[in-house]
């Protein structure tokens, strides 16, 4: 398998799963809530927050599918690697908050890895098609 079908693959599992995580945001948010890694979950007015999560989650899979689909390689890259500082955080707000290390760690901290290695790859692979430019034209 290839860098592109690879970087491919992440970008779109990336997109399709934060599309998901977020429509059960807005449809379960108490249960999905409980699942996130830190020790309490909203209840009352407060499960608002989880659909604003929700909206936001459902955006970002979005933006990642409309760049994929349009063929933006490069912006994709650039794209993943700021949304990678989005499991990042999460990994970070729930060690903090005395979560559960293993979500911590395991669901938001591996999320990132692969969310930044798609993005890695995908600013990679614009700076070798332009190398193999230089080098046809040279």
């Amino acid at each position: 398998m290839t860098t592109s079908r690879i970087a491919t693959a992440l970008s779109l599992l990336s997109g399709l799963f934060i599309i998901y995580v977020g429509i059960n945001y807005l449809v379960v948010p108490e249960a999905t809530a409980a699942g996130f890694g830190l020790p309490a979950v909203p209840e009352g007015d407060a499960v608002a927050f989880l659909n604003l999560k929700g909206v936001r989650d459902v955006v970002s899979g979005l933006v990642i599918l409309g760049l994929l689909a349009t063929k933006q390689r490069f912006a994709l890259g650039v794209a993943m690697l700021a949304t990678s500082l989005t499991p990042f955080g999460d990994m970070a707000t729930v060690l903090s908050w005395h979560g559960s290390t293993a979500t911590a760690l395991g669901v938001h901290g591996f999320t990132a890895v692969l969310v930044a290695l798609a993005g890695v790859l995908l600013l990679r692979e614009g700076r070798v098609r332009a190398a193999d430019r230089r080098l046809v034209t040279a």
